[in-house]
């Protein structure tokens, strides 16, 4: 029967390529031992160049095979290989592969030597003058070297499962058909070999395909009984087992995971199981800081979580490649859609360039089309210009080889050739002060497909987490009026914001540190202001943001003009040194689409004047407006209604101008009194759910939040992400404090990355990372004035 053995460990590697390195016996003590995942360089933060990583590179590992393997078939099975792997086996040449976003195999079979030791190398090219898919020209994100993913083993018999695709039809009919397209790998045996299907759902077995060992068809259809469907929130997956008999034995089995489903883009939008889905996503890349690609199995599925999870998700597009199986498991496990892609950036290269493109569209679609989560086929190059004759390739290719998922390809460009089934547009018209995306009439004159926008925001208004308040402010804004107006549109499917966080790039972009600053989270997944617009649409746990620190120095004049709430809750109560100012609601007056609106506190003073000041309610009112107009036009452009109304107030109630400056002072400016302290409180059914205090910072304390705290060595080594945060005494981030935290390991882990790292805007983070030895280990993260925080892992070992 097959095995499968992790091939991770035990490697050693060099950034130098030397023709010597090919033989068995060369002089190896320069090579660096390392284990896959790995990068060809570890970068800094920023402020690094992309040429950094653009070299040839070799690696190399020694192994016995085991005698067992005699008369076997014996493939190595590379997930990654950025990007051009030429691969040798005891000095022969054996295989290459062209591109670093999808998997292939090389066969070993031939090329062994038993009874000894075997070497393996493989020469890999990460220069970007390659002629593939993305190069060829400018390129707004980096791409990175290495045997990025991981490396498999697997000894098979000569006849052995090649691969099974498995899609379902009449999904929602009580009968439902499992559609099973089986290949062996050995064609000239089966007239003399069975297949046996067999149903398990969630490891419990459900029922037998075939009536014992069948005759190997390549195509089957079987009739499954009210099987449960995969949908956003119920996720059921399915097992279908094949084995491969010969002459009446087990030779091969191989387990392929699907979902039962329908998904289908229509003129009119999205349909999941035959219902309508507004889809709300994010773009992502697969990249961290210091490692590039290079990131195991855990760091991939917290991904996935956070934008299900935490930010309230129900999407995600692959941006601008086939991404890390692990990531795209775990969206089939957690119910969250995919929309992947070819990998390529605006260019189209000429002939070889576009046959290359062709091949990675026909290994992306059959080593991804089990994967119940992958709705769409991507088979454009990323916002390139029309090529009918390289697109009816790509698109003939996927549909070839999966008649079960429609096609789309991401454009820029308007009325565009539409040889796809859906029109994706990255629709960037948004500029603050607009509506959020263009009606669907005004990008392409076909009404009979589906439209969906695929990217929005992104580099029309790039912000730091340490910017000033009113840019992260207009960020969120700017996210929140694009998704209501996507909500309202019916004719769209969804969108795909850009993105999920910050990312480095090339030197032609970015902000220039390499750096686009275009995430609603950092690169290291802590939130921006603009992550609570998605977060607060959620309803499984409570969700309040306040825009504003509510410091005076972040503002021109000292004046608080704009304050918001992103919250789940029904309205939010606001205090000012515990005395109740006022109730605020969701704007569903402009924001007619989002579940729960932003909320906009416009009045810090509300009855405070009244009981503060004993004035007559109703001249607290008229005096309330002529300081709240000043706060927000300034003393110079007040409005003659308002100068009218100022004059009555002195004339008959016997204001000074200078009672209104104190006034102002006071209860909006803030300026010339001491700091208020702020409380919101976020209120569903009459029930305080969440609450925010705003006051002056105290005390700096760290926070420091792992993914998990029990790490497992398993098929290599694991990665815990470590989230770090300053804070002050009421756990709100202090945005300006960019000073050095310190970090310390015990224990069988180490550092990815400096053990020294400054925050930016009160935010950073780090990785540790396994060793192949278990035991507990500990990570303090302390700051210069002696403040910790330390995190207790316990690391297992999983055979």
């Amino acid at each position: 029967m097959r095995v499968v053995k992790p091939f991770n460990d035990d490697w050693l590697f060099s950034e130098v390529f030397d023709s010597a390195l090919l033989e068995k016996k060369a002089d190896t003590c320069s090579m660096k031992q390392i284990r896959i995942p790995h990068t060809v360089v570890e970068t800094p933060y920023n402020c690094f160049s992309e040429s950094t990583y653009q070299f040839v590179s070799v690696y190399r590992k020694s192994f016995t095979p085991d005698d067992e393997w005699k008369d076997k078939r014996v493939t190595l099975n590379f997930e990654g290989a950025a990007h051009q792997a030429d691969v040798y086996l005891n000095e022969q040449y054996i295989g290459s592969h062209l591109g670093g976003y999808t998997a292939f195999r090389v066969d070993l079979s031939e090329h062994l030597m038993f009874g000894e030791e075997n070497v393996l190398v493989v020469k890999l090219d990460s220069r970007e003058t390659l002629n593939i898919p993305p190069f060829g020209h400018v390129i707004d994100y980096l791409t990175y070297g290495g045997l990025y993913r991981e490396v498999w083993l697997e000894v098979t018999s000569r006849a052995w499962i090649e691969d099974v695709f498995v899609y379902t039809t009449d999904v929602l009919e009580e009968n439902q058909k499992l559609h099973v397209k089986t290949t062996l790998s050995n064609a000239s045996l089966e007239d003399r070999v069975k297949v046996v299907h067999e149903l398990y759902k969630e490891n419990e077995f459900i029922q037998q395909l075939t009536d014992g060992p069948a005759p190997y068809l390549k195509d089957a259809t079987y009739t499954i009984l009210n099987g449960a469907l995969w949908d956003i929130d119920t996720p059921h997956l399915y097992t279908l087992k094949t084995t491969l008999y010969e002459e009446g034995k087990p030779v091969d089995e191989l387990n392929t995971v699907f979902g039962i489903r329908d998904a289908i883009f229509k003129r009119d939008g999205f349909y999941l199981n035959g219902k309508k889905v507004k889809l709300r996503g994010l773009n992502r890349h697969q990249s961290w800081p210091y490692v590039g690609y290079a990131m195991p199995e855990g760091p991939q599925r917290f991904d996935a979580e956070i934008l299900k999870y935490e930010l309230g998700l129900n999407a995600v597009r692959t941006s601008h490649y086939p991404q890390s199986k692990h990531f795209i498991e775990h969206c089939d496990r957690i119910g969250l859609i995919v929309f992947t892609e070819i990998p390529g950036w605006q260019n189209i290269g000429d002939r070889q360039w576009q046959d290359v493109a062709v091949e990675m569209t026909r290994e992306m679609v059959c080593q991804y089309r089990n994967h119940p989560s992958i709705v769409l086929w991507g088979v454009r190059i990323n916002e390139s210009l029309d090529n009918n004759e390289f697109y009816q390739r790509t698109n003939e290719m996927a549909r070839k080889l999966d008649p079960s998922r429609q096609t789309s390809g991401v454009r820029y460009i308007k009325n565009s050739h539409l040889l796809e089934d859906v029109y994706s547009f990255n629709d960037f018209s948004h500029t603050g002060n607009n509506r959020g995306i263009l009606p669907k009439s005004k990008v392409t004159k076909e009404k009979t497909k589906g439209y969906l926008v695929s990217e929005f925001n992104g580099h029309m208004y790039p912000t730091k987490s340490f910017d000033k308040e009113v840019c992260r402010l207009s960020h969120a804004l700017r996210h929140a009026r694009v998704l209501d107006d996507i909500a309202t549109n019916e004719e769209v499917s969804g969108g795909f914001g850009w993105c999920m966080f910050d990312y480095n790039t090339h030197k032609d972009f970015g902000s220039g540190d390499r750096i686009c600053y275009h995430g609603v989270m950092d690169s290291f997944r802590n939130p921006k202001l603009a992550s609570a617009v998605y977060a607060s649409q959620k309803d499984d746990i409570p969700v309040l943001e306040i825009s504003s620190e509510m410091s005076i120095g972040d503002h021109e004049a000292g004046t608080i003009k704009s304050i918001y709430a992103f919250t789940n809750a029904e309205k939010v109560n606001m205090y000012v040194n515990d005395t109740f100012v006022k109730s605020f609601y969701p704007d569903r007056d402009l924001y007619k689409g989002l579940k729960h609106p932003p909320i906009f506190v416009d009045d810090t003073v509300g009855e405070r004047l009244a009981v503060g000041e004993s004035y007559n309610p109703k001249v607290a009112e008229r005096i309330k407006k002529v300081i709240r107009t000043a706060a927000e036009v300034g003393d110079t452009g007040l409005p003659l209604s308002v100068k009218l109304r100022a004059l009555q107030l002195m004339v008959v109630h016997g204001l000074k101008f200078e009672d209104f400056y104190k006034l102002y002072g006071k209860y909006v400016g803030n300026w010339g009194d001491q700091v208020t302290t702020y409380r919101f409180d976020a209120i569903k059914g009459e029930q305080v759910v969440a609450s925010v205090t705003k006051a002056p910072m105290e005390k700096v304390s760290l926070e420091v939040i792992a993914d998990r705290l029990k790490l497992s060595e398993k098929n290599t080594y694991d990665v815990a992400t470590i989230r770090i945060r300053a804070v002050d005494q009421n756990k709100n981030s202090l945005h300006y404090w960019q000073e050095p935290v310190f970090l310390e390991t015990t224990g069988p882990v180490e550092i990815i990355g400096p053990k020294v790292l400054s925050l930016k805007g009160g935010m950073g983070g780090t990785y540790i990372k396994t060793i192949g030895t278990t035991g507990e280990a500990t990570l303090k993260v302390k700051t210069e004035t002696g403040e910790f925080t330390t995190l207790t892992f316990a690391i297992e070992k999983i055979q």
